[in-house]
C-alpha cells in the first residue's frame, strides 16, 4: 500500500511568525522538534490536518469515580469536544485532580491548592491556546479557576450540574442538609438506623453534585456570576440533556474566545467579584464562597478584603428559597429560571455591575436582560424576599477573632444572634465527637461549643466540621440549635448558629487557643462582635503559657501545606501562589 501523501499545511503556517497561536510553538515547529510533537500526537489517530493552525483547546477534566459528584464528566467532556470540533478547533482532554469532598480524607480543602497548582502547570506546559474547565464537587470549581487565572489563557468553565431532587416518603430531601437532619433524628431516637439507610439512597438518585444550595451549587453560581460560565448553565441538572447542550456551546465559545483573545484577567475584575458577593447573598449561598473568592482574587491581584463580604451585602436580601435556608432544591431553581433571573433582579435594583465583561464577550447585564422568572415561590422578587436585606453573611470581629470570623445569618436561629454563654472547649473535632453522646456530659442549651484545631494549619486543611451535631441528650430534649464557634468551615449544605473561619486560628496562637471551659463568650451579630469576656491581663498570662501544637508531618504535601498556607482571611491559598505567572511557553528541550 502506498504511503499517504501529506498536505502542505505545515508550509501554509510559514513558521511561528505567521502563526501567532501559542500552540504553534509545538505543532508548527520545524525540524526534529516539530516532527516529534506531531508524530506522537498522531499515534492517537489524528490526521495531519489538525496541525493546520487551528486553535488547540484543552479540556481540563476532574472526572473520577472517586469523586461521585464528577463521575459523569467524561460524557460532559465529549459534548465539549463536539463543540470545539464544530467551531474549527482541536480539542484535547486531560485529567486534573478530582477533589471530591464526599470521600477524601481529611478534607478536600487540603487538596484544593494542589488541584490549582496541577491545573496551572499543565495548562502552561502544554500546547494549548484556550481551556475549558470541567468541575463539579465543591473544591474543583475554585481550584480550576485559580489555576486558569494564574496562567491567564482564554478559559470558560462548565460545571457538572446538580443531582435531581431527592425524594423520601413523598417529600423532597436535600443532599447534605438532610444528612444533618436525619443524623439528629437517629440520635434523638425518632428515626431507626434502617430508615436512615433507606433515606440515604433517596438523597442521591442521579449523577451530579449536591442539589441544595451547598458549596458545589454556590460555586457553580459564583462562576456564572463572575462571568466565567455561560449564562444559565450553573443550574441545569447533571442528567438533563441541556447540560450537554451547554457543554457543546462552551466548546464552540472557547474557540471564539481564543480568536478574540478574551482572557480571565479581563473578566475577573473587582466589579466581577462584587457581583459574585452580592449574588451569593441573594441566593443564600455557602460561606465557603468567601474562602474561594478571596483565594481567586489573590491570584489576579484584585483587591478584595474580608470586610467586603459584609459591606457589599447589607443592601441585598435573600430571594432564592432553597435549602438549607429555604424549602426548594436546585432542580426547582433551574426550572424557575436559574441564576439569570437573580442577576436581572439585582441589575434592575442597581445592585449589579451591569457592564462587567463575561465569557460571552458581552456585559453581564446584557446577558440577563431578557431573563424570565417562571416560579416566584422559588425565586422571589426583591420586594418580597425570603429574608430581608442585611441577613446575608456577617463578618465578626473582636478579641476572639481579630482577623475576622463569619456567620451565615440565613441559616442561623434568630434568637441566638445575640447570646452570652459558657464556653465548652474541645481541642479537636474528634475530642468533641468522643463525648457528645455521653449522657453525663456537662452541657446546657445556653453553652457555647468551641471546636478548635480545625483551621488551615491545625487540622490541616480546614475541614467542614464546625457545625458539629448537638449533644445527644440535648437533642432528645428537643434542643435544635446552639452557638458553635470554630476555626474550621461548615458545609454549604449545613445550618445552625455557627461562627466559622475564626482567624487567626488556634494552631498559630490565635485567641481561640486561649479560651478555657467556663469562660464567658459573647456573640453579637447585629453589632458584628465576637468577644471573649476575659480580662486582657489574664489572656496575656495564658498566652505566655501557651505551647504550639506539634505538627505531625515533617515531610510530604501536608508539610508543604502547613508551611505555606495562609489563614482563612487570606483564602487559605499558598502564599507563594498569589499573583499570576502567565502563559509564557516553556523551553523546548528537544
Amino acid at each position: 500500500m502506498a504511503e499517504r501523501e501529506e498536505p502542505d499545511q505545515y508550509e501554509r503556517q510559514e513558521g511561528h511568525a505567521a502563526n501567532p497561536r501559542r500552540s504553534a510553538h509545538w505543532f508548527a515547529a520545524e525540524g526534529r522538534s516539530g516532527m516529534l510533537y506531531r508524530s506522537w500526537m498522531r499515534n492517537q489517530g489524528y490526521g495531519p490536518d489538525v496541525f493546520d493552525g487551528r486553535p488547540v483547546i484543552g479540556i481540563a477534566s476532574t472526572w473520577s469515580e472517586l469523586a461521585p459528584c464528577n463521575a459523569h464528566l467524561d460524557r460532559v467532556a465529549e459534548a465539549v469536544k463536539r463543540g470545539v470540533w464544530m467551531a474549527g478547533g482541536f480539542p484535547l482532554v486531560f485529567p486534573v485532580m478530582a477533589t471530591g469532598e464526599t470521600l477524601l480524607r481529611p478534607t478536600a480543602m487540603l487538596y484544593r491548592n494542589m488541584l490549582a497548582m496541577q491545573a496551572e502547570e499543565l495548562i502552561r506546559a502544554n500546547p494549548l491556546d484556550g481551556v475549558v474547565l470541567l468541575s463539579g464537587c465543591d473544591k474543583t470549581t475554585p481550584g480550576l479557576l485559580m489555576g486558569a487565572a494564574s496562567v491567564d489563557l482564554p478559559a470558560v468553565m462548565v460545571t457538572g450540574g446538580p443531582m435531581l431532587n431527592g425524594k423520601y416518603r413523598g417529600q423532597d430531601v436535600g443532599s447534605g442538609t438532610h444528612v444533618w437532619k436525619f443524623e439528629a433524628e437517629i440520635k434523638a431516637g425518632r428515626m431507626s438506623a434502617q430508615e436512615g439507610h433507606v433515606a440515604e439512597g433517596c438523597m442521591a438518585r442521579s449523577n451530579g453534585h449536591c442539589m441544595t444550595m451547598g458549596t458545589a451549587s454556590t460555586m457553580a453560581c459564583m462562576a456564572e456570576a463572575l462571568g466565567m460560565q455561560l449564562p444559565g448553565s450553573a443550574a441545569w441538572p447533571a442528567v438533563d440533556s441541556r447540560r450537554f447542550e451547554v457543554a457543546q456551546e462552551a466548546g464552540q465559545r472557547i474557540v471564539a474566545m481564543v480568536e478574540e483573545d478574551l482572557r480571565p484577567s479581563a473578566i475577573l475584575t473587582r466589579e466581577a467579584f462584587e457581583n459574585a458577593i452580592r449574588t451569593n447573598a441573594a441566593i443564600g449561598g455557602s460561606t465557603n464562597a468567601i474562602i474561594h473568592l478571596t483565594a481567586l482574587a489573590g491570584r489576579l491581584g484584585v483587591d478584595l478584603a474580608l470586610d467586603d463580604f459584609d459591606a457589599l451585602v447589607r443592601d441585598v436580601p435573600t430571594i432564592v428559597d432553597l435549602m438549607p435556608s429555604g424549602r426548594f432544591l436546585m432542580e426547582d431553581f433551574c426550572y424557575a429560571g436559574g441564576l439569570p433571573v437573580v442577576l436581572r433582579e439585582l441589575d434592575e435594583a442597581g445592585l449589579l455591575n451591569s457592564g462587567a465583561l463575561t465569557v460571552t464577550g458581552r456585559g453581564v447585564g446584557e446577558n440577563v436582560a431578557d431573563a424570565v422568572c417562571w416560579n416566584t415561590e422559588v425565586i422571589r422578587p426583591l420586594a418580597e424576599p425570603l429574608q430581608p436585606a442585611g441577613t446575608g453573611t456577617a463578618v465578626l470581629r473582636g478579641n476572639l477573632a481579630p482577623s475576622g470570623a463569619v456567620i451565615k445569618q440565613s441559616a442561623a436561629s434568630p434568637e441566638l444572634m445575640t447570646h452570652v454563654g459558657r464556653a465548652l472547649v474541645f481541642d479537636s473535632p474528634e475530642e468533641y465527637h468522643a463525648v457528645c453522646d455521653d449522657d453525663d456530659l456537662d452541657v446546657t442549651p445556653g453553652d457555647v461549643l468551641v471546636i478548635r484545631g480545625a483551621g488551615p494549619k491545625g487540622y490541616p486543611g480546614m475541614p467542614e466540621v464546625a457545625n458539629v451535631p448537638l449533644p445527644a441528650k440535648l437533642l432528645r430534649a428537643g434542643v435544635t440549635d446552639m452557638v458553635r464557634i470554630s476555626d474550621g468551615r461548615m458545609s454549604g449544605t449545613g445550618f445552625g448558629t455557627v461562627v466559622l473561619h475564626v482567624a487567626p486560628e488556634a494552631a498559630v496562637g490565635g485567641p481561640l487557643a486561649l479560651v478555657r471551659t467556663g469562660d464567658r463568650v459573647e456573640l453579637d451579630v447585629p453589632a458584628r462582635r465576637l468577644t471573649l469576656l476575659v480580662p486582657d491581663d489574664e489572656l496575656e498570662r495564658r498566652r505566655a503559657e501557651w505551647v504550639p501544637p506539634k505538627a505531625e508531618d515533617e515531610s510530604g504535601y501536608r508539610w508543604l501545606y502547613r508551611e505555606h498556607v495562609l489563614q482563612a482571611d487570606g483564602g487559605a491559598d499558598f502564599g507563594f501562589l498569589r499573583g499570576g505567572r502567565g502563559s509564557e511557553v516553556p523551553r523546548d528541550s528537544h
